[in-house]
């Protein structure tokens, strides 16, 4: 028991640490956005518009594997 709480305890600092740098990390991402739409606004919002249609397919792979949960809990 104490080492599976270790474990977790170990676990959530990774965890806390990931998010900080994903914190700077996002930050970074968004100073490029900026830049990229002041310097040549239709291509960037032409890139968006790819990744948008991307993070949909995700979204619904995710979706898939959220409902195969949800069948196994019953």
């Amino acid at each position: 028991m104490i080492k599976n709480h270790k474990k977790i305890k170990a676990g959530l600092n990774l965890v806390n640490q990931i998010q900080s740098i994903r914190n700077k990390n996002n930050k970074n991402w968004m100073d490029l956005l900026r830049l990229s739409l002041k310097l040549d606004f239709n291509s960037t919002s032409k890139i968006l518009k790819e990744i948008c249609k991307d993070d949909k397919k995700i979204s619904s792979l995710a979706q898939k594997i959220y409902k195969l949960n949800k069948y196994n809990e019953k």
